[in-house]
């Protein structure tokens, strides 16, 4: 027979007996304040076309795209990232529909402000790669490589006409050295000191974006991996860090989030400002397919995943469930 001394004083159980206990000692908390909602607003529909391997997520009108906006005021949600999907006639090698002042993306950030004001964060991404025919996100030289400093040339224009059409932030995404320097640059030259840059600072070459090129109507082919991230490096990752500070970021971001929670850790332990990250297609849609499946139970690994993502270090999450997650937890 046992004495009393042979068990336990210590009992962390104590501490997880009830949904009340639990939640008083938990030690992150979601907040719909947390959440960015990406959202994809396709030129020339008049209905939302639904994007198969993301269930749930569509390309939105002109339309839609404003209720989707209002709908994320009144769930609480802080930001909604617009990416552009331009008719496939209108893409060229330079990209030129995302600079055009009356492309779909610029008609968009003017809609959305239009709609919630300053409710809501409007950010835009910037990025060259759905609207060039070849889809990389710069322009390509004459062997068909990535031109680095010409692709500046053309983020300078783009972040100028992002910020004329409304956009809060503006999301330099396509890994270009420089780019967060140049987009500043270019946004106090007229006059737009107040335009903040979300810097895409860590972005690896992810298997995990499969359901995006869908969502985008991306022309790519082969892939992009001289100037995303390689999934092997972390030293590459705080390099990129440093110089993004240095060059003026007012944020910066992880993405993916789900798979790269270790660099996610690194990079909100050395930054001194806002760290984001991008729980991206692939993850939403995993999710999504074993949830449609009976494996998982969806509502949970849902707050399960994005928990993790906060736990890791982010202090903002883009993620497709914002306003329905915003809701829930409010």
């Amino acid at each position: 027979m046992s004495t009393y001394g042979s068990f336990p004083g210590t009992r962390p159980r104590r501490l997880r007996t009830t949904p009340v206990m639990r939640r008083m000692v938990a030690e992150t908390r979601l907040h719909p304040a947390d959440l960015i909602l990406p959202a994809f607003v396709r030129e020339g529909v008049s209905e939302p076309v639904p994007i198969a391997a993301m269930p749930g997520v569509v390309q939105h009108t002109r339309d839609t795209l404003k209720k989707a906006a209002a709908e994320a005021v009144e769930a609480g949600v802080s930001g909604i990232m617009l990416f552009g999907v331009p008719e496939d006639a209108k893409k060229d090698a330079a990209g030129t529909a995302g600079t055009d002042p009356d492309g779909i993306l610029q008609v968009a950030l003017r809609d959305v402000r239009a709609e919630v004001g300053d409710e809501l964060l409007v950010m835009s991404d910037l990025c060259l790669d759905e609207f060039t025919d070849h889809g990389h996100c710069g322009v390509l030289d004459a062997q068909g490589r990535v031109d680095n400093d010409a692709t500046l040339e053309r983020y300078a224009e783009m972040a100028q006409v992002q910020a004329d059409a409304g956009a809060h932030v503006v999301g330099p995404s396509g890994m270009m050295d420089g780019q967060v320097g140049v987009v500043r640059d270019a946004l106090d030259q007229i006059g737009r000191e107040d335009v903040a840059i979300l810097a895409y600072t860590v972005k690896y070459a992810s298997a995990f974006y499969g359901p995006f090129r869908e969502a985008v109507g991306s022309s790519l082919k082969g892939d992009r991996k001289t100037y995303q991230q390689d999934a092997a490096n972390v030293r590459d990752a705080m390099r990129e860090l440093a110089l993004d500070l240095e060059e003026g970021a007012d944020m910066v971001m992880v993405k993916p989030a789900g798979p790269y929670l270790d660099i996610l850790a690194k990079v909100a332990e050395a930054a001194d400002v806002p760290v984001a990250a991008y729980q991206i297609s692939g993850e939403y849609s995993m999710i999504e397919a074993a949830a449609e499946k009976g494996w998982i139970d969806r509502d949970r690994a849902i707050l399960e995943a994005l928990t993790g993502i906060k736990r890791a270090g982010a202090r903002n999450i883009l993620t497709y469930w914002a306003t329905e997650v915003a809701r829930t937890l409010r």
